[in-house]
This record gives structure tokens, C-alpha cells and sequence, in this order.
């Protein structure tokens, strides 16, 4: 019997024929959540109409992750055989019996792992939680000007000119 030439991907482990396309990386929201369990696909439907009423923004699939994203990614669902793995990405550190993990993402953000099994999960503080992470925006913080010869000169005589006065007054 002939091999046929190709190569198995060392990602997904799917056999790849020569010159055939693949991209395992490429995936669908549908592809993510298909194999669930009712009760976390209705979950799922909804995280993903809580975060739908924000506003505008992108829903999108990656690797084994669902993103929601503004200008960046606020929050993603990765779907799990027993769970749905919601991690918030807020501004400050929360604590609560429902966050399993809090950790340091960036400078600005925490990024707060949570465990989802049923729909009726979906409901206060975690919906809290996602629209403070939608509408949270991170404070750029602007370089001070370092003064120039010319700027601290003017700035001295200011001082003295005003210390002048004040005696003057008195």
C-alpha cells in the first residue's frame, strides 16, 4: 500500500496531505462552544448577550479562547468539558467567593479567573463585574515635561517677584 506524503500537525495532531492548506489555529465561536453541555451552552448564550448589551465591540474566536473586546480584550470564555472559565480583566483587585484566582495582567489590570456551570450563574456581581471591565480604561500616564534653562529662569524670577509683593503687602 502506497503513503500518501504529508505531515501530521504537531498542534492538533490532524494529518496533513502535501500541499494541502491547513490552519489549526483558525476557529469559530460554533467550533468552541458545540461539544458543551446544554447547560453550559445556554450559559454561554448568556455571557454572551450580557456582554452583547454593553455596546460595541468584537466577539471573536482564538485558539481555545472566546474574546470581547473593545479597543482590547476585557474579558474571554474558554469552554471546558465541566465549566465554562470566564477571566475579567478589571482595573483593581476583587475579592469574592466566585473568583477562584486573581492575577497581575499588566500594569493597569487584574485578571480575575472565574468558574461558570449554569446559566443562572450569569447574574449579579459577575455582570457587574464584565460591564466595569467594558467601560474601564486605563489611565496613560503623561511624561512631565523636564524644565529647560530658560523655563526655570522665568519661573525663579516669577517666585521672587511674587515673594516681593508679599513683603511689600506687609
Amino acid at each position: 500500500m502506497a503513503r500518501m506524503k504529508g505531515h501530521e500537525c504537531y498542534h492538533c495532531k490532524q494529518w496533513v496531505a502535501e500541499g494541502e492548506a491547513h490552519d489549526c489555529w483558525t476557529t469559530t465561536e460554533a467550533a468552541l462552544t458545540k461539544d458543551l453541555s446544554a447547560d453550559l451552552q445556554d450559559a454561554y448564550e448568556r455571557l454572551r448577550e450580557t456582554a452583547v448589551e454593553f455596546g460595541e465591540q468584537r466577539i471573536y474566536a482564538s485558539h481555545s479562547s472566546i474574546m470581547f473586546a473593545r479597543k482590547s480584550c476585557y474579558f474571554f470564555v474558554r469552554p471546558k468539558r465541566s465549566f465554562l472559565e470566564v477571566v475579567i480583566f478589571l482595573g483593581r483587585a476583587v475579592k469574592s467567593p466566585r473568583i477562584k484566582k486573581v492575577v497581575e495582567s499588566s500594569k493597569t489590570k487584574r485578571a480575575h479567573i472565574i468558574q461558570i456551570r449554569h446559566r443562572d450563574e450569569v447574574e449579579p456581581p459577575i455582570t457587574d463585574w464584565l460591564r466595569d471591565a467594558y467601560d474601564f480604561e486605563p489611565v496613560k500616564k503623561v511624561k512631565a515635561k523636564t524644565a529647560t534653562p530658560r523655563r526655570a529662569e522665568a519661573a525663579h524670577k516669577r517666585l521672587k517677584s511674587a515673594a516681593r509683593r508679599n513683603r511689600r503687602k506687609l
